[in-house]
């Protein structure tokens, strides 16, 4: 597969990765933050605005998944592409938010 398919398939992971604690929290009906705080004033956003928010960001994984070349876990490069963008995107998350705790 082309190169492209594999960026594709590691921009998934970290819109799966981004996705899954907004829309837990939404659902959860815990506010989280979102990148449209600064649009509504505030800290964090309003549970709805996290399941929206988490929906759209686990709606773009699947079409960067299926769309641009469909992912196949029983491939190690599609794997492997997928969990590290996954990866990266959790342990940058974690370290944004434990800053954000230490304050």
């Amino acid at each position: 597969m082309p190169i492209l398919v594999y960026i594709a398939h590691f921009v998934g992971g970290v819109f799966l990765a981004n996705g899954i604690p907004h829309f837990v929290s939404g659902v959860c009906g815990r506010p989280f933050r979102t990148p449209f705080v600064r649009v509504h004033g505030g800290d964090v956003s309003s549970p709805t605005m996290n399941v929206i928010w988490g929906w759209l960001n686990l709606l773009v994984a699947y079409l960067l998944f299926i769309d641009v070349g469909p992912l196949y876990l029983g491939s190690l490069v599609d794997t492997v592409a997928s969990g590290a963008g996954m990866l990266l995107t959790g342990i940058v998350l974690s370290r944004i938010f434990a800053g954000e705790r230490a304050i």
